[in-house]
C-alpha cells in the first residue's frame, strides 16, 4: 500500500490526496508535523527526501518526492483508462507539462502568501501576491477562451488531466494569502467543475461545490 507522508494543509499533500481519491487508490497518510513541528527538517525525514519537502510517497520501497512528479506517477500506474495522464498522446502530455511547470508558478506565489499570511514565513508578500495575480490572469484568459470553444479543462483533451489537479489547491487557497478570486470567473466556474468530478474530496479551507445550478 502506497504511504504518503502528509500534512493535512498543504495544498501540495492535497493534490495526491485527490488523485488517489478520483483514481479509487488505497493509501495511508503518515503524517508530519511541518508546523510549528518543523518534522520536514528532521534527521529521520531528510533520509526520505534530503531537500527537506512534502509531499513524498513510499509506494513498496518506491520513494518519491515532488507533486507535481507523483501526479505524474500515480496517473501512470493506476489510471487504467490513461484519461489523466494520456500516455500514448505526446501532444497533450507536452500541454500537461507545460501546466504542471506552470502549478509550480503558483506554488512559488500564491502558496508563499499564504505561508506567510499562516504561518508567518519570512517572505516578499507583495512579490508574492503580484506574481500569483500574473498567473491568475494568465489561466483565466486560457480558461476562457477554452469555454469558448467548448473546452473545459486547463487541456484540450475532453477530460480532465493531472494538470487541472496541479494548478487547482493554491487557486482554491489562494484568499488564504490575500489573493483574491473574484476578477478571474473563468477561474472560478473551472474550480466549480473540478469539485464536481466524482470522487472529489475536500481539505480545510477547500470546500464542496454548491447546488447545480438550474439549466
Amino acid at each position: 500500500m502506497i504511504s504518503l507522508y502528509d500534512y493535512e494543509l498543504s495544498g501540495n499533500c492535497y493534490k495526491l490526496r485527490l488523485l488517489m481519491s478520483f483514481l479509487g487508490v488505497d493509501y495511508k497518510t503518515v503524517p508530519i508535523d511541518f508546523y510549528p513541528g518543523r518534522e520536514h527538517k528532521s534527521e529521520a525525514f531528510l533520509k526520505l527526501n534530503p531537500l527537506g519537502q512534502l509531499p513524498v510517497i513510499d509506494d513498496d520501497g518506491m520513494i518519491l518526492r515532488d507533486a507535481q512528479a507523483i501526479l505524474v506517477y500515480l496517473a501512470s500506474k493506476y489510471d487504467p483508462s490513461g484519461k489523466w495522464y494520456p500516455r500514448d498522446n505526446p501532444a497533450l502530455l507536452g500541454e500537461i507539462s507545460q501546466w504542471l511547470a506552470f502549478a509550480d508558478g503558483i506554488t512559488s506565489t500564491a502558496s508563499a502568501a499564504r505561508l506567510h499570511d499562516a504561518l508567518f514565513y519570512d517572505f516578499d508578500i507583495d512579490a508574492a501576491r503580484a506574481g500569483a495575480h500574473r498567473l491568475f490572469r494568465v489561466l483565466d484568459e486560457h480558461l476562457w477562451f477554452g469555454e469558448q470553444e467548448g473546452r473545459e479543462w486547463i487541456c484540450s483533451g475532453a477530460h480532465p488531466t493531472i494538470a487541472d489537479i496541479a494548478c487547482f489547491p493554491y487557486i482554491m487557497l489562494s484568499e488564504d494569502g490575500g489573493i483574491p478570486r473574484q476578477d478571474y470567473p473563468a477561474i472560478r466556474r473551472w474550480c466549480d467543475r473540478v469539485k464536481r468530478i466524482k470522487g472529489f474530496i475536500v481539505m480545510s479551507g477547500v470546500f464542496p461545490a454548491g447546488p447545480a445550478k438550474a439549466a
